[in-house]
């Protein structure tokens, strides 16, 4: 049987995100669309894939297989794009990844790194920078990809796909001041100590950008330049912490609230430059390995599911 690999990125969303409705949204396609691509992999199959619950869905045991099979086929294709891109490329000529602070701390490093091993003959630039300045740069023809905010880069021209969440959450330490509570608007987090990133991060400039003029005076007893720095600090009770919830370690005991500002909810898009040079090829390849990147992080389920998602 052969299978389409745009539908197995799809299915494998799905399992992700326990969500038809939020595997939809990241390939970029309706609901009636990814719901139909669904059973049209089912009827493939010949068997259930998956299982509809009020609270989602999640694979059934031949679902199970058919994920993990699927991951493999979507590697060994990025590893046959790469074998072709090394004779078609210079090694001299690197590709030029752009990224903001928060794709910096986990995403790109390691997509980066099984990029790299995969292609010995190809190496990349990278560099963090905030997704105007991205959007300028690729649309110039000085950078392959970007890492992008949905919210900064509509209508910009540039071919685009999702990529994956990177709504902002907070944190604090286990058993803390948060402890019982679900969610937090800004004004309130502003009212306790805080840690942050530096003021020049691209991610602490994103948050004072969408708070305005009036936003509430905020104490931060220090900031840092790193994700993981901050998390750790909030972790062991030093204050809260605004950071995208990709950037905590599920396993990490800490007190995390959903913040209910609206601007919170943010989505990272995969931006492609205007380049048309013979690098397509391997820049091809460095895109599919951003997208198992993003596919591997721990992401958090769909709040209200679709009632499509619970169709028995």
């Amino acid at each position: 049987m052969r299978y389409d690999l745009d539908d197995l990125r799809l299915f494998l969303h799905i399992v992700t995100e326990g969500s038809i409705t939020a595997g939809a949204h990241r390939m970029h396609l309706s609901l009636p669309s990814a719901s139909a691509r669904v059973r049209s992999l089912e009827h493939h199959a010949g068997v259930p894939l998956l299982i509809r619950g009020r609270r989602g869905v999640r694979p059934t045991p031949a679902g199970t297989t058919l994920a993990r099979h699927a991951r493999d086929v979507l590697a060994q294709t990025a590893r046959l794009e790469s074998a072709v891109a090394s004779y078609t490329r210079s090694p001299a000529a690197p590709l030029t990844l752009l990224a903001g602070g928060s794709a910096m701390h986990r995403l790109v490093p390691q997509a980066l790194v099984s990029f790299l091993r995969a292609h010995p003959d190809v190496d990349v630039t990278v560099r963090e920078s905030r997704t105007p300045e991205t959007v300028r740069l690729l649309g110039d023809g000085e950078a392959d990809l970007g890492v992008v905010l949905d919210d900064e880069a509509r209508d910009c021209g540039l071919r685009m796909e999702p990529l994956g969440d990177d709504s902002l959450v907070v944190i604090g330490q286990a058993g803390g001041i948060t402890a019982g509570r679900t969610s937090l608007a800004y004004r309130e987090v502003a009212e306790h100590p805080l840690v942050g990133l530096d003021a020049g991060s691209s991610l602490r400039r994103w948050i004072e950008k969408h708070l305005g003029p009036h936003a509430p005076v905020a104490r931060y007893r220090t900031t840092v330049a790193d994700l993981g720095v901050l998390v750790a600090l909030a972790a062991a009770g030093v204050g809260l912490a605004v950071v995208p919830r990709r950037a905590i370690d599920p396993h990490q005991p800490l007190a995390v609230c959903e913040l209910a500002d609206p601007w919170a909810r943010r989505h990272h898009l995969l931006a492609w430059g205007v380049k048309d040079r013979v690098s397509s090829t391997a820049t091809a390849a460095l895109a599919e390995h951003l997208r198992n990147s993003a596919l591997s992080e721990p992401s958090s389920r769909t709040a209200h599911p679709d009632p499509m998602d619970r169709r028995p």
